[in-house]
């Protein structure tokens, strides 16, 4: 079985666009929705860029909101795959916002999203592999690696936990909650 293997740097992709007084929400910052959707947006055209594939989103894993972005700043989303499974791929994206006036950066987010190629029928299909070239790309790889570690620690909590054993009640004295279990 010959596999192919394609560079971190292959999937390599950056957006630019300036935020418009239409892209706020109710506090005049720049909306996270709309922030949501073009990452949305880059983390499809990163995945099917580095697959070959249309891809689709199978979960938004981490979406860290930093700092608010303004409107007339020029919003830089740049993505990469820092993970490859057999069908999947983890993108990571970095957003910053540039004050175009004052030249000043600021990084607004940090999000990682899981995408699945698919073929023209909708069924998976295989990733090429990662090569991986320098240490910054390890250090990706090997968080995404702990990441869907916990992952699957958490699914397997949810399945094997008793939800509403005792000593798991008790221990909601020390929240702002109050059960009324009917």
């Amino acid at each position: 079985m010959d596999t192919t293997f394609k560079t971190v740097a292959s999937s390599y992709i950056s957006i630019s666009e300036l935020m418009l007084p239409s892209h706020t929400n109710f506090s005049g910052k720049i909306h996270g929705g709309y922030i949501l959707s073009l990452l949305d947006q880059i983390a499809f055209a990163c995945a099917s860029k580095f697959s070959g594939n249309y891809c689709v989103t199978a979960s938004v894993d981490t979406v860290n909101f930093l700092n608010p972005i303004e409107v007339g700043e020029l919003v830089t989303m740049k993505a990469s795959v820092n993970y490859v499974g057999k069908s999947s791929m983890i993108i990571g994206i970095r957003v910053e916002a540039e004050n175009i006036q004052t030249g000043v950066i600021k990084h607004c987010n940090s999000s990682y999203f899981t995408m699945v190629a698919k073929d023209k029928n909708g069924k998976s299909v295989t990733v090429p592999g990662l090569i991986i070239s320098n240490l910054e790309e390890i250090k990706r790889f090997s968080n995404c690696i702990k990441q869907i570690d916990l992952k699957k620690e958490r699914e397997l909590h949810e399945v094997k936990f008793n939800h509403s054993a005792t000593e798991n009640l008790a221990r909601f004295d020390h929240y702002n909650v109050k059960l009324e279990l009917k």
